[in-house]
């Protein structure tokens, strides 16, 4: 994989009202630190020894300790009832993302709730209380109380999190457009990508082009051209566009090298019609499938908030994703025949998600190089080469997306389900998706609330992670949407239907 994802570093320090025994945070430390390294090993852990932080210039401290030791995320452990004065300004002067958890009782006996009960259930509330009055953001787990090993799990669940944070802080989304005609679905107001600390660089399709050009001969091709003939091995069924396909890959990856600057990460959102394929002479999805393999996630047709989708499910997954539109139905002889009675989903909980050829060749069940059959329907054929396509691969998924509004509001939404073993008969990157609920999410999310039709595909069951995600960088509550289960009434969902 390319160099493009967080590594998140999570520090823990542990904090300890004055009037309680600094020694339970201490020992309690030590506990979870040895339950999560035990569990999940070392790599992405630092212990703060330098103090138990019960006071403002302890504070100080430990954010010292923990910065000199390249922490770029934080968990603040309450070992007892903890200084809701300190802790939280450690979290407010930490520069990056933010846990706090809490030690549970640990036990009854010899004196355990006497001169050993640490009250830091009763802690958590005044952090939580604390935190808000300073304005400042923290993700607080479910239940944010518990024993090392529990504690240990939700730091676990917080590493996710922090390196889509870490990630997005870091980020420069690049853009070929404009858009193609009739898509104004895609539309991005760069406000919010400000408002996310992610910066935008927008070029013209001519820039690319003259780069392309000017990347004629290059003596990379050759390579470049024999890795593509060994990933698709028999499906390389369009050998004749290899050596141009290769020509376009290391553009972009020169680009990206050119143009990152203060950047450490880059996703692209690119062009590919209605121009592109005549002038370029090929079309860009297997490129894009390639790159979003190596973790620089490609969209098509300069969907921008798409780009940042992806990268998002990147961060999370630390795995390869994919943009598909959500694309049609199912027909009912297929769902006759290969559904139901086989698989417990209604056929309007069923759809296919589909794109040119833009997945990667790890998520597909089987692929070939081909031609955009669309395009070709009006342009000559050797200008549509270049997709690869295959049914994607069965197995869970998570459907999501980050959107700005025409209106520049932020909002989301994340829906897990499967992609079903199940042969599509069709063409393009494409699988047969069964989300539950899908009928009413479709109706009262997708079309009620106005996203565009093409969605983030995580591979894998990461609602839970997107969700905190969204949570964290500031999506209001209510504008993060997900497939509601039957009985659970949206708001625009007419009760006597």
């Amino acid at each position: 994989m390319f160099d493009n994802l967080p590594k998140e570093k999570i520090g823990v320090v542990a904090v300890s009202r004055d009037c309680f025994p600094e020694s339970l945070s201490v020992n309690r430390r030590k506990a979870l630190i040895e339950a999560y390294t035990k569990k999940y090993g070392t790599e992405n852990i630092y212990e703060c020894p330098i103090c138990i932080v019960e006071s403002e210039i302890h504070m100080v401290q430990a954010l010292e300790d923990i910065k000199k030791n390249d922490c770029n995320a934080l968990v603040v452990y309450l070992g007892n009832f903890g200084p809701e004065i300190a802790e939280t300004l450690l979290a407010k002067h930490f520069d990056g993302p933010v846990m706090f958890c809490a030690a549970a009782e640990e036990t009854s006996e010899n004196g355990g709730l006497v001169q050993g009960r640490g009250d830091a259930y009763c802690g958590m509330l005044n952090a939580s209380y604390n935190l808000k009055l300073r304005n400042i953001k923290a993700y607080i787990p479910e239940y944010p109380v518990g024993t090392a090993e529990e504690c240990a799990d939700m730091i676990n669940d917080f590493a996710p999190i922090a390196r889509a944070v870490i990630g997005l802080r870091n980020l420069k989304v690049i853009s070929f457009g404009p858009r193609p005609l009739n898509f104004l679905a895609c539309n991005a107001p760069i406000k919010q990508l400000y408002n996310l600390d992610v910066e935008i660089e927008e070029n013209s399709e001519l820039d690319l082009f003259e780069a392309f050009n000017k990347h004629a001969g290059d003596p990379r091709i050759t390579e470049t051209v024999e890795d593509m003939k060994k990933e698709l091995g028999e499906g390389n069924k369009k050998p004749e566009i290899l050596e141009k396909l290769a020509q376009y890959e290391l553009t972009l990856l020169d680009w990206v090298r050119d143009h990152k600057g203060y950047r450490k990460y880059v996703t692209i959102a690119g062009k590919c019609w209605p121009a592109f394929q005549t002038q370029f002479g090929f079309v860009p999805c297997y490129v894009n499938s390639r790159l979003t393999k190596m973790g620089i996630p490609v969209a098509c047709e300069v969907d921008i908030y798409g780009a940042l989708s992806e990268f998002i499910g990147t961060c999370v997954s630390k795995d390869a994703v994919t943009l598909l539109d959500i694309n049609n139905t199912v027909p009912y002889d297929i769902y006759n025949k290969d559904i139901e009675g086989k698989f417990d989903y209604k056929s309007n909980e069923t759809f296919m998600g589909f794109h040119c050829g833009n997945t990667a060749s790890t998520k597909l069940s089987f692929c070939e190089m081909r031609n955009q059959m669309i395009m070709a329907r009006s342009l000559p054929v050797e200008v549509t080469n270049g997709t690869l396509e295959g049914d994607i691969a069965p197995g869970d998924i998570t459907f999501y997306r980050l959107q700005s509004t025409a209106d520049a509001k932020i909002r989301a939404y994340v829906a897990q389900g499967e992609v079903l073993p199940v042969a599509t008969r069709s063409f393009g990157s494409i699988g047969i998706f069964a989300i539950p609920e899908m009928k009413r999410f479709y109706r009262h999310v997708l079309i009620e609330k106005n996203f565009p039709h093409h969605g983030a595909v995580a591979f894998g069951h990461y609602g839970k992670s997107l969700y905190e995600v969204f949570k964290y960088i500031g999506v209001p509550l209510e504008d993060i949407d997900f497939n509601q289960p039957a009985g659970m009434r949206y708001k625009s969902e007419n009760p006597f239907a």
